[in-house]
């Protein structure tokens, strides 16, 4: 059997390479992509436990900080061993877009718990006590392009400050792009006197750390939480999971387009050499024997081709990460060159999930073929028969219900794995109810006068299962990129009219491009709003609250709501709530912060805006597509009274009649003094600059789809190869009653687009199926916010029309080896 699988190998070598290469495609790109996600995340556990050192528990409050004299409280307790406190500053960059990470550390406290960290800077903490003194991480450094002794600017309210450069962590020490300095310079330099962000605990021995933890509730401020460092590892990886997730998903749909084209491949290839398979039956094969053949020949190209790709996956993340980070677009991983993490069980899942995949496409024609009788196989004209029993109507319909059914399953842990099984079920039943809507169909073309026409219709008629194989290919990888283009397109106009909705005016002036550090004075906000050419002004304060310990922190936005509705200044996805006279005052939260804290209108919340938590009453549910952790709007009058904070970090600016940005902008510098520091954009740069950055955070979902596409019309390339190949006879014929190889081909080229062209409009019906799951469950169970669902017409059109007729070149470039056989030959074989 060994020889037979052999031959057969041999006598087909470009059919299996091809199927190959769909399974080494598959499966490189989704351990390329877990790969590239898994280094990422292990660089962020190397930082946490690099900052964390020892400690048992991390205190840690908002972007604001709060009061350092919780300090001394916490490091008196009797079951304190060590408290080490911190502060930390995402500091602009004079100069540039990018911020940098600045904490402060107290060296003395540090070496208790955190000993590694300053073992690593013991060469440098003489200098450190310098109040412009800094240390920066290797990596931060080559980013930067510094050296010892050079001078770094940072931007504080509106103002630059510098730093000099003392000395380097090691290379091994922290990998992120991080600044270390004396806490008291930190909390002086930053502009941060009497406050902290981060306390470390270590305990005494034996010291029961839950229970520590809940003792703890009583004495820390609102918005101050306890977490351990594990929690606080968990809860950052939680920012990315769904994007990781569904990264992970689209490299799974390459992989099933791959399994599907070693199941057509096997299918026909079975078809080819069913006189062959015939003849050992009849020879005492026995029906067990020869499935297991022939599964076994799917099972070596499954293994080899999961070994192949695990190796390319492997090169590829390395050469991903080595180049360019591991981003991958959406901005959750800004890590420089993070080594690769390798995991070996994750590997040896995708080489069996590879081999897997492979074995069941083989599996279901080889037990059909054991089952097939003899004598029927090598009857000439048999290969039709032999596929009616391959797929069954009621499956498919069975299967499609049962998705559908799925998509009314809430999340698991905060997951949508029923929409992605409602997704995978109704694929897979559409791929079943394939035969019969191929009949169907197919019955119903119309007659061509066209000779090479006519003849590709009545193929196609007289063989509906068979085009229904190749129909499959092309609707598994096309229903999936239609799909994904639908809700990329949707997300992307539904993100063009909030940002419309949401920067009406004419110039925005910020501190700070990102960052906590830049802020306005009341003073200078005054200055902005008298600026000549400025009619009026807004300014907002932001700044993060952590309400829950489990929870990422929530974003506050104290604006200057306008007189009138909310929904005049505010997206609202909900009904607005009318509050009672007596109600705390109002805040608006965002999808993302209902979804995650289970707020509704009406409900009341607590928000630590100082040391006392404030009460606030859910006037409404907006949309907001910049903030994925959540967001909450109150009224700055309102903030202003409770905290008495009157700072801003932006403004919102309406020009005078007559005035334009390029006057305004050089005498807003002038009044601050600050001509690099601040960032003065229009709406339509911010637009453009939002719209641009969500086209790189979605090139890889393109990517990722492009080859699934390529993997189908590989299998195109098979099924026409292999029908080519048993259809010689077929063409002999054609050949003697007059026809030409030109002839031929364009029959070819015709099959090639017929069956395309039904693939590509069975793939669009299913794609805008499953996009409707995707937009409607899928995305709102994994980001929370939701989107309007917008068709891109044009896009889709373009996309089928070059798949029409790549598959339409294909197919007859499939052919070509056959035409140029000898008729006489070919004709002879028909015995």
């Amino acid at each position: 059997m060994q020889a037979v699988s052999a031959g057969a190998l041999r006598d087909n070598p470009g059919r299996f390479a091809l199927a190959l290469l769909g399974v080494v495609l598959g499966v490189a790109l989704g351990v390329a992509v877990h790969l590239i996600n898994a280094s990422a995340l292990n660089e962020f556990k190397l930082a946490v436990h690099s900052l964390s050192g020892d400690a048992d528990l991390v205190i840690r409050g908002p972007r604001a900080g709060f009061d350092e004299s919780l300090y001394a409280r916490l490091a008196r307790l009797p079951q304190v061993q060590a408290a080490s406190p911190a502060v930390e500053s995402e500091a602009q960059l004079t100069g540039r877009r990018e911020t940098l990470r600045i904490i402060g550390l107290d060296a003395f406290r540090a070496a208790q718990v955190q000993p590694e960290l300053i073992a690593a800077m013991r060469d440098q903490l003489r200098d450190l006590f310098d109040a412009e003194a800094l240390l920066l991480s290797h990596s931060a450094a080559q980013w930067l392009g510094l050296d010892v002794g050079d001078t770094l600017r940072v931007d504080v309210g509106t103002s630059a400050i510098e730093f000099k450069v003392v000395g380097l962590l090691p290379p091994g020490a922290y990998r992120q792009r991080i600044a270390v300095m004396d806490i008291a310079s930190a909390q002086w330099r930053l502009q941060r006197l009497g406050r902290i962000h981060r306390i470390d605990l270590r305990l005494r021995p034996g010291t029961d750390i839950d229970t520590f933890q809940r003792s703890l509730a009583a004495l820390l401020p609102a918005g101050v939480l306890a977490a351990t460092p594990e929690a606080e590892l968990e809860r950052s990886a939680d920012l990315s999971r769904s994007y990781r997730l569904n990264l992970d998903m689209l490299a799974l749909v390459a992989l099933f387009t791959g399994a599907f084209l070693v199941f057509s491949t096997q299918v026909l290839a079975i078809l080819r050499r069913r006189s062959q398979l015939a003849t050992l039956r009849v020879l005492g094969l026995t029906r067990r024997a020869l499935s297991g053949m022939l599964i076994a020949e799917g099972a070596l190209l499954g293994a080899l081709g999961s070994g192949l790709g695990v190796a390319l996956g492997c090169a590829l993340a390395a050469l991903v990460l080595r180049h360019f980070g591991a981003d991958l677009g959406a901005g959750y991983f800004r890590i420089a060159a993070p080594a690769l993490h390798i995991e070996p069980v994750a590997l040896a899942l995708y080489w069996l999930l590879g081999t897997a995949f492979a074995i069941a496409g083989a599996a279901v024609p080889a037990i059909e073929a054991g089952r097939r009788a003899p004598a029927h196989a090598l009857r000439a004209g048999d290969e039709e028969e032999g596929l009616k029993k391959l797929h069954t109507f009621r499956a498919g319909a069975a299967l499609i219900l049962s998705g559908f059914a799925l998509t009314a399953a809430p999340p698991v842990n905060g997951l949508p794995v029923f929409g992605y099984g409602a997704i995978a079920l109704i694929l897979l039943g559409t791929l079943l109810l394939m035969p019969a809507l191929a009949v169907m169909t197919l019955a119903r073309l119309p007659a061509w006068r066209f000779p090479p026409a006519m003849l590709a219709v009545a193929q196609l008629q007289a063989t509906p299962r068979q085009v229904a194989i190749s129909i499959g290919a092309i609707v598994t990888s096309f229903s999936l990129m239609v799909a994904m283009l639908i809700m990329v397109g949707s997300f992307r106009q539904s993100l063009e009219e909030w940002l419309t909705g949401m920067l009406p005016a004419d110039l925005y002036v910020r501190a700070a491009r990102s960052g906590d550090a830049g802020f306005f004075t009341p003073e200078q906000q005054a200055r902005i709003a008298a600026t000549p050419g400025v009619g009026h002004a807004r300014f907002m304060r932001s700044r993060n609250l952590l309400l829950a310990p489990e929870r990422p922190a929530v974003f506050l936005l104290a604006r200057e709501i306008a007189t009138g509705p909310a929904s005049a200044t505010l997206p609202l996805v909900s009904a607005p709530y009318i509050l009672p006279s007596q109600a705390p005052p109002a805040a608006w939260i965002s999808e993302v912060a209902a979804d995650l804290h289970g707020l509704r209108p009406g409900d009341e919340i607590l928000l630590p805006l100082d040391a006392q938590p404030s009460l606030f009453t859910v006037a409404g549910i907006w949309r907001d597509y910049a903030r994925q952790t959540g967001a909450i709007v109150i009224d700055r009058e309102t903030y202003i009274a409770i905290t008495g904070d009157r700072l801003a970090n932006e403004a919102a600016l309406w020009l005078a009649s007559g005035s334009t940005p390029r006057e305004v902008e050089p005498a807003l510098r002038e009044r601050l003094s600050a001509a690099q520091s601040i960032e003065i954009t229009t709406a339509r740069e911010m637009r453009g600059e939002s719209l641009s950055i969500f086209d790189r955070t979605f090139a890889v979902t393109y990517a990722l789809e492009v080859v699934a596409v390529l993997i189908g019309l590989f299998g195109v390339s098979v099924s026409f190869s292999a029908q080519a190949l048993a259809r010689r006879r077929e063409f002999g014929v054609l050949r003697h009653i007059g026809m030409t190889r030109r002839e031929i081909g364009l029959m070819l080229g015709c099959e090639g687009a017929l069956v395309s062209a039904l693939g590509v409009g069975f793939g669009l019906a299913l794609g805008w199926l499953i996009s409707l799951i995707l937009v409607y469950v899928i995305n709102r169970q994994s980001f929370h916010w939701s989107i309007d669902l917008h068709v891109p017409w044009l896009a889709l059109a373009a996309l089928a029309a070059v798949l029409v007729a790549a598959a339409s070149v294909t197919a007859a470039w499939s052919g070509r080896r056959v035409m140029s056989d000898d008729v006489v030959g070919a004709v002879r074989e028909d015995w």
